[in-house]
């Protein structure tokens, strides 16, 4: 029996922990009142077996069960890398 868990796509903003990351997890939603497109962000702790996620990647985060204190989502895969800015200076040059 499989449970229906929740994913989410998000762009990584720590890797300071072990087997941890941060994933900062984007959505627009509209203002209640003033009916204007706002943007909400909230920070996941995510857990990163192999430790592949560096800060910048967009990544694939999936719903599981407590891992730790604040740990409740697992990184399924990696979406996409960031470029390292020593690639972004030499091809502005």
């Amino acid at each position: 029996m499989e449970t229906h868990r929740q994913e989410k796509i998000g762009r990584v903003t720590s890797t300071k922990m072990q087997k941890t990351v941060v994933v900062t997890v984007t959505r627009q939603t509209t203002h209640p009142l003033y009916k204007r497109v706002v943007r909400r962000s909230k920070n996941f702790l995510a857990h990163d077996e192999k430790s592949q996620c560096a800060v910048g990647d967009w990544v694939r985060i999936r719903e599981t069960r407590p891992l730790s204190r604040l740990k409740r989502w697992r990184v399924v895969q990696v979406v996409s890398k960031a470029t390292p800015a020593s690639e972004t200076t030499e091809s502005a040059s």
